[in-house]
């Protein structure tokens, strides 16, 4: 499992150039889903997503967690996050 994650102060998704979801202050994260990940490793990816420090307190300082600063997450699938891209 792949996870690449932004701090936004907001983020939306379209389809077919309409709003399909979105989210005020919080994370847009994309995900890649790889073939060996089971439920172990997502509940600990989870886990571990639920407490990065990385918000800003008001110091501006990366200090607090998503639910400290009462955040929302934008989860996207993206596949290509797990490609294999080495020639064989």
């Amino acid at each position: 499992m792949i996870s690449l994650i932004q701090r936004v102060k907001s983020g939306k998704v379209f389809v077919d150039n309409k709003i399909y979801s979105q989210i005020n202050h919080g994370y847009v994260i994309l995900v890649g889903f790889c073939e060996n990940d089971n439920e172990e490793i997502v509940k600990k990816m989870a886990e571990k997503i639920a407490n990065l420090r990385i918000m800003a307190d008001d110091q501006g300082k990366m200090n607090l967690n998503i639910s400290q600063v009462n955040g929302e997450i934008l989860l996207v699938s993206q596949f290509t996050l797990c490609a294999d891209i080495s020639q064989r």
